[in-house]
């Protein structure tokens, strides 16, 4: 299997395949410097990007060195990731073609305000990178923030 980086539509730079892969393949491993997400929060406090991917808990993350540091996300992802003895694996979810850019859902959970815009341009894109469970627990934050706001607000005019 031969991997190649190039321009995306979705972000600067994307991994795309230059041969067929099968459903169920290892595409490329997540691989680089291990490190704390504490230590990975300080690092890159003033960065706007980054190629942080968390292991387990999130308590430690991979920064990003490889080839899969450009696999973009996707709402309709071709891809997923596994973690295998302690290693993180982009996995083929279908058959793709050669020539097709490499992309998985990345499932943010963590990130402050950040709103993690996606350009991923699909009829499944939910208009962020945040994982769907992400998504909902920030809606209901900002109802429980806005109604806690009004009911301030109302009890300020009495």
């Amino acid at each position: 299997m031969g991997l190649m980086i190039r321009s995306s539509a979705i972000h600067a730079a994307g991994c795309y395949t230059t041969t067929p892969i099968r459903k169920g393949a290892l595409v490329a491993e997540y691989t680089g410097h291990l490190m704390t997400k504490d230590e990975a929060d300080k690092n890159y406090e003033d960065s706007p990007i980054t190629y942080l991917f968390g292991l387990g808990d999130g308590s430690t993350v991979i920064d990003g060195h490889s080839a899969a540091m450009f696999v973009n996300h996707s709402c309709a992802a071709n891809c997923e990731t596994e973690e295998i003895d302690g290693r993180v694996w982009i996995m083929a979810l279908r058959n793709i073609a050669a020539g097709e850019e490499i992309t998985y859902d990345y499932c943010l959970y963590d990130g402050g305000e950040d709103e993690a815009i996606c350009n991923c341009g699909t009829r499944k894109c939910r208009g962020t990178m945040y994982s769907p469970e992400e998504v909902k627990s920030r809606r209901a934050a900002r109802r429980r923030n806005n109604k806690k706001t009004g009911d301030a607000g109302r009890q300020q005019k009495r």
